[in-house]
Parts: structure tokens; C-alpha cells; sequence
């Protein structure tokens, strides 16, 4: 089978967000944690989330992902027969 630009594109998306998922907490320290915060805030909110280095690394690492999983796929190990073998189902 050979992907689209449209699924490859979808597959990307998907991975992104899943990606994104995995990254937001890390390197989050609370207002709780830092021993500061406003007043009427809660203690738990982010003092400095840094969304714009996350954002970026976050693409960086879902398109490695995503360039090893396709090569992976051209080279035949991720076809649905392999997969299928290796869960036991047969095909």
C-alpha cells in the first residue's frame, strides 16, 4: 500500500498531538513548587510553561518519529502481515 500525501499528513497530525500530549509536562514547575505565586492563584498553575521550546522540540521529535516509522514501513516491517504474526491473529 502506498500512502497519500493526505494520509501521510493525517498520520503526522496525529502523532504530533500525541507527542504534544507527552511533552507538556515536562520541565513544569509549579507555583506551589517555586514557593511564590499571586494571590488568589491557584498553587498548582505553571509558572513558566515554555509552550514555544515545547512546540518546537515537540516537532522535531514527532517528525523523527514519524521518518522512522515510514522507513520502517518501506523496508516491510510494519506490514499488517508482520504485525498480525507477532499478535497472533491470523491473517
Amino acid at each position: 500500500m502506498v500512502y497519500t500525501v493526505s494520509t501521510a499528513f493525517a498520520i503526522y497530525f496525529v502523532l504530533w498531538w500525541i507527542t504534544l500530549f507527552v511533552m507538556l509536562p515536562i520541565g513544569v514547575r509549579s507555583q506551589h513548587e517555586d514557593g511564590g505565586g499571586a494571590p488568589g492563584t491557584d498553587p498548582g498553575a505553571p509558572i513558566a510553561s515554555q509552550m514555544g521550546r515545547k512546540l518546537i522540540w515537540n516537532t522535531v521529535l514527532s517528525a523523527v518519529i514519524f521518518a522512522v516509522a515510514m522507513f520502517a514501513y518501506y523496508q516491510g516491517w510494519l506490514s499488517i502481515e508482520r504485525l498480525s504474526k507477532l499478535m497472533g491473529i491470523p491473517f
